[in-house]
This record gives C-alpha cells, structure tokens and sequence, in this order.
C-alpha cells in the first residue's frame, strides 16, 4: 500500500478485499462467540469471550492486560496495546464482551442465520462490533504491515450493559491522551452511525416511613408508598420543563401485606438529557423533590446507580463524521450520522472531550431481544469502512494538530 495524506482508492478496495476474504471466519467466530452465555452478571462466560478476544489481540501483536474487576462481580477487563509511528496518532477502540441475557439463553435461541440475517444472543450488541474492531485491525495490518498510529488501544470491557462500573476507569485511562476514539457498537438499524448519545442519569429513591397495623392504629403509621406516590407525579411533571430531558420512573417496589401501613418504597428512575447542562439542572430537581417530604416523619434516601455525561457532538467529532463519509463514498454507499438516545461508553470519552464516533459496527436491530438480528450483508462493507475510517484518520495532520489546544494534551505531554 502507498502512504500520503490521505487513503487512495486501491487501499480501500485492497481493505475491503481483505475483509472480504476473510468473511467465512469472520462468521465462524460470530457463531462461537454468540453462542456464549455471557450476561454481564455471568463473569465466567464474559471472560471467556475475553480469553478469546486477547488471544486474537495477542496474535495480532497487541500487548495484553488483563485487569480483573476488584470486587469479582464483574468479569475482566481487556486492554490491547498496539505500537507504532512515533509521529502517528493515538486512537482508543472499544467494545464490550456483555449482553443482556440470562445463562441459558444459547440453548433456547443459539447462533442461526436466516434469509440473510444472523440471529442469537448478542449478534449485533454487541458480538459483530467486537469483530469488525478486530477485522479492521487485521485487515490494515495485513494491507500496511504494521498500524500507521503512535498507539492504538483496543479494551474489550465486560460491564457496558449496565454502565461500565469496573471498566469505566480503564477507559478513562486509556482516553487521557488519545486524538480520537471509536466505539463498535451496531450501526443503527437504517445505517446510520451516531455522532451524539444522550445522558443518562439511573437513581433509585429509598422512602422511609413507619410501619403500623392499618387496621387497628393505622394514625402510628407513615406510608412510606403514600409519599413515593407524591413523588413519582412531581417527578413526571419535570418532562417539558428542558429540551431534550425525560423523566421516568419504571419500577415501584414497597409494602409487605395490604394490613400494614407500609414502611419502605423504592422507585428507580431513568432519567435522559441531551446536554450536560440539562442533566445537572434535571438532577438538582429530583434531589428538589426529595429533599422536604409531605408525610410527617417519611424521608427519602437517593443514591445514583449510574451516571452517564451526553455524548455530545463536539466539532471535531464532526471531522470524523466527514472522513467516514468520504470512505464510505469509496465503498459506493453514502452514510450519514445522528443522534440516540441510548448510552455507551462514547459517552465517557466524549465528556472528556475526546472526538468520538460510534455505531461503526455492522448494521442490525431489536437489541436486548428476543428479535435482535444482524444483516450479514453489512459486515464486509462496515469492516471495511471502519478500517477505512482508521486510515483516514492516520493520515490526517489535522488530527495530531487538535493536540495545541486541547486541554488535556497540556497536562499529559
């Protein structure tokens, strides 16, 4: 392959042949890896998709960390570590091992593929991105016979479904001092690759009250479900009131039996914001609402179960948008960018302020169900593209000179 500043057309056609060649192992590996229990509370099953996953990072020529979750709930973290060109880029890969599913799954829907779609657990959340990360890293290896960056970081996480607690640190380091990060997630289901995310704030609210006989002294009692109701209509009132904020409280538990004034109620609350901005406002107005009660001698205990800053589209991020198009111009498809409301761990490097694209996996749908699907058509052109998107990226002065003015490059340099 020739080097320039940008990448030629018979290095994208000698990427995609290469994927292309490689599509029946590619699918192999789909198969074995779908057809692994490996819910995110499931760590022997997540580490054994990481085993496998290191193993192909190490052949690669990656060197390998494996960091375990301290409190063992969780199962490892993969951090891969390419070198390269001293005067490439620094680039961070993610995708994550976990699904949602329960052990037991494979053996009720195990890895199929129908009238052009591949079908199982975790096909396309997120199996077929962890792939296409590691399809695009083989096929520009093979093309180029090394990678064109500085450093190239792949962490295959273990916990995003429920938002990254053991991995979020790993991939806070690694994102110190990288110019660009691309998340694997599936593309969306019409194509599209996302370039914003919304925030996602997960809180449970703890009422307190009093237990009592609701028939014989009930006026001793302090139903604790009487004030989370208080709560849950105050807290719906709250959508409306910014752009881009939802409030919803999905899960009532309390009570014991319908003779006791009930002391306890939990209520969890998903709660969404396309900025920062509207996150801490809606924030500090549910702790607002908490923080005085109606029911004398009730209470209210908070606690944040997970926190998630918007992907917001930075101007930079809208450069790698633009080099995506133009390879996927090459590949003879136009792809174009949105905004979602799910979270990712492009969420994380995003609110560091690390130019993020995500969706660069295959396309596909109905993720977390039953239904979820990949088209197996997408895979050769969404490899192709996102180990196109990389080179573009190598070959871009622009990228290594975001390095002047971003705030984190003067305290890591």
């Amino acid at each position: 392959m020739t080097s320039g500043t940008t990448a030629t057309d018979l290095e994208i056609d000698a990427l995609r042949s290469s994927i292309a060649a490689d599509l029946p192992a590619y699918l192999a590996d789909l198969e074995q890896l779908v057809n692994i229990d490996c819910g995110t509370y499931t760590p022997d099953g997540v580490n054994e998709v990481g085993r496998w996953t290191a193993g192909v990072l190490s052949d690669l020529g990656a060197e390998i960390d494996i960091r375990p979750d301290p409190g063992g709930r969780f199962g490892n973290t993969v951090v891969a570590t390419f070198r390269g060109m001293a005067d490439g880029p620094r680039v961070l890969l993610i995708g994550h091992m976990d699904t949602v599913f329960d052990p037991g799954t494979v053996a009720e829907r195990p890895f199929r593929i129908d009238d052009g779609n591949a079908h199982g657990p975790g096909v396309t959340d997120m199996k077929s991105g962890l792939l296409a990360g590691l399809y695009a890293v083989k096929s520009i290896l093979g093309e180029l016979g090394g990678l064109p960056f500085e450093r190239l970081t792949f962490i295959a996480n273990p916990d995003e479904e429920i938002g990254s607690p053991s991995s979020v640190d790993h991939i806070r380091e690694a994102a110190a001092d990288v110019d660009v990060c691309l998340v694997l997630e599936c593309a969306r289901a019409n194509g599209d690759i996302v370039s914003a995310r919304k925030g996602i704030l997960d809180t449970r609210l703890t009422v307190h009250g009093r237990a009592a006989h609701a028939g014989v002294e009930p006026e001793k009692g302090r139903n604790a479900i009487l004030e989370a109701a208080r709560i849950v209509r105050e807290l719906h009132e709250l959508n409306g009131r910014w752009p881009g904020v939802t409030v919803n409280v999905g899960k009532i538990a309390g009570g014991t039996r319908p003779n006791v004034v009930p002391e306890r109620c939990e209520l969890e609350v998903d709660v969404r914001a396309t900025t920062a901005d509207g996150l801490a406002e809606v924030r500090q107005a549910i702790m607002d609402v908490v923080a005085t009660t109606e029911i004398e001698g009730t209470s209210v205990e908070p606690q944040v179960m997970v926190a998630w800053q918007p992907m917001e589209k930075l101007a930079r991020s809208g450069r790698l948008v633009e080099h995506a198009q133009a390879v996927a111009g090459r590949l003879g498809f136009e792809v174009h960018d949105t905004s979602t409301g799910g979270a990712s761990d492009a969420n994380t490097t995003s609110g560091m302020g690390v130019p993020t694209l995500d969706g660069l996996g295959p396309i596909g749908g109905n993720d977390h169900s039953p239904a979820e699907y990949l088209e197996v058509d997408s895979i050769v052109p969404r490899t192709a593209l996102l180990a196109g998107l990389l080179l573009a990226i190598a070959r871009d002065p622009e990228v290594l000179g975001w390095r002047a003015d971003d705030p984190r490059f003067v305290v890591a340099e």
